[in-house]
């Protein structure tokens, strides 16, 4: 519950921060602060990445413990690679290469993809020995120094390179205000092995692989749009795509750095069949709260805008998040629903390959659909729906468990009656009022449905743990 409330808390205050941002820089500069993210999040993505995720897999022990022989290969891991990186971002900003960031943005860029690599490597840690209340406070001491720090520099200075500098700073800060418990979960040292290393490589390039991939599709598309329709409108794809899939990824990882954890020790302790029923149950909690998360964010998007988003970004911002949706939801679901059965079984080549068909798709229809910034934004959901429909195809081959109908059924009807419910509310002025209105009935209409037919056993266990916090007190 604790890691949830901070999720959500993070959520909604990245939210707020993105938008502060977005109004301080401008259109123009605010495309220039999202590309030079984007092209950080790439490279910590291509080398950092699966550090994190060896983690989250093989550091703890059957008993739930951090293995001192793991995190020594892994910290080595990390100090290698982050040698490599500076020596080939040194080379890039020195060797005269024609960049389309400044040197001084892509320099930054590289440093945020070090720092946030390091912080994300140190939370999966954390998370392994369900260190619930340490992740909580490394999750909001960034976001309480980003609200000040990128905020503010964004907010003093208007400059993109300021904002990008305060990215980095709160990453950095938070990992600092919690170092000696940090090291405390690092435990006794044994020596690092290279061997145990590749095994963790291997594992994980595959995943990495296919987040390349995806993240490659919306840089280019990103970039599609820059070059052929200026920053300005690059700003405004980037607003709506920035904030949509951080929504997503926000409610996502909030149930996998859960459930996630869960799969793996039932793995541990247990074996493969009751990780695989874990996983199981995992994917119907992950549609339980993605379809209708989508769903209500563009029931509510005119109020949204309206209150949230800046004057000079209304309008496209709803165009682009309307058309983003789909693509955002397919996104969701193939990340933290359908993958999770490929990582626990360790076999994560098909990530790669549904990967490939994402790219293929987003390809094709970029050469079909007419010119057009909206046509580029269609080939971003087009290429996550095309992601998505390969990987369940490849699921669908292996021995993997599936939800009961019933828990995918029951959140659909609940959508259904919760979209015939807000529909009619859609049309009234947008404003607090009917935000709140919007949320409060569709939470209760939705919830009261998951309640009513105990879908994915929500009801069950939320009864069971009141009954043991009872039994407790």
């Amino acid at each position: 519950m604790r890691v949830a409330l901070a999720f959500g808390v993070n959520a909604l205050c990245n939210f707020i921060i993105g938008l502060l941002v977005a109004r301080f820089l401008g259109p123009e500069g605010f495309g220039r602060f999202a590309l030079a993210l984007a092209v950080g999040v790439v490279i910590q993505i291509a080398c950092f990445d699966w550090i994190r995720l060896a983690a989250a897999r093989f550091a703890a022990t059957r008993s739930g413990q951090i293995g001192t022989h793991a995190r020594a290969t892994l910290d080595a891991s990390f100090a290698t690679v982050t040698l490599g990186v500076t020596i080939a971002g040194l080379g890039a900003l020195l060797g005269g290469f024609d960049l389309s960031l400044s040197p001084e943005l892509l320099g930054l860029a590289l440093l945020a993809a070090v720092v946030n690599g390091f912080f994300d490597y140190q939370q999966a840690l954390v998370r392994a020995r369900f260190e619930d209340g340490l992740y909580a406070r490394l999750l909001l001491t960034k976001t309480l120094l980003s609200a000040v720090l990128t905020v503010g520099g964004a907010w003093l200075t208007g400059s993109a390179l300021v904002a990008v500098a305060g990215v980095c700073a709160a990453m950095a800060g938070s990992l600092a205000s919690a170092h000696r418990a940090l090291r405390q979960v690092a435990g006794d040292r044994d020596p690092a092995s290279n061997g145990r290393a590749l095994d963790f490589l291997r594992y994980a390039k595959p995943v990495v692989a296919a987040n390349l991939l995806y993240l490659a599709l919306a840089l280019l598309n990103r970039s599609l749009v820059a070059e052929r329709h200026g920053f300005a409108e690059a700003g405004q794809f980037s607003l709506a795509f920035d904030m949509g899939q951080r929504i997503i990824q926000s409610l996502g990882v909030m149930l996998d750095v859960v459930l996630f954890q869960l799969a793996v020790r039932a793995d541990n302790r247990h074996g493969g069949e009751i990780a695989q029923a874990q996983v199981a149950r995992n994917m119907g909690l992950a549609f339980a709260l993605l379809t209708p998360a989508c769903l209500g964010l563009w029931l509510v998007l005119p109020s949204l805008e309206q209150i949230a988003v800046p004057s000079e970004f209304r309008g496209p911002f709803e165009r682009y998040f309307t058309l983003l949706l789909p693509g955002l939801l397919c996104f969701g679901l193939g990340a933290y629903a359908i993958a999770p059965i490929f990582q626990i079984a360790r076999r994560t080549g098909p990530l790669i390959l549904a990967a490939l068909a994402a790219c293929a798709g987003d390809l094709a229809l970029l050469a079909l659909l007419p010119p057009g910034a909206d046509s580029i934004v269609l080939a971003q959901t087009g290429a996550m729906a095309c992601g998505l429909l390969a990987l369940i195809l490849f699921a669908l081959a292996t021995p993997a468990r599936w939800p009961l109908a019933r828990d995918l059924l029951i959140p659909l009807l609940g959508a259904g009656l919760m979209a015939a419910a807000l529909a009619p509310l859609r049309d009234w002025e947008p404003g607090a009022g009917t935000l709140i209105a919007q949320i409060l009935a569709g939470a209760a209409l939705y919830g009261a449905t998951l309640w009513a037919f105990d879908a994915c056993g929500l009801r069950a266990s939320a009864l069971a743990l009141w009954r043991d916090r009872r039994k407790a007190s």
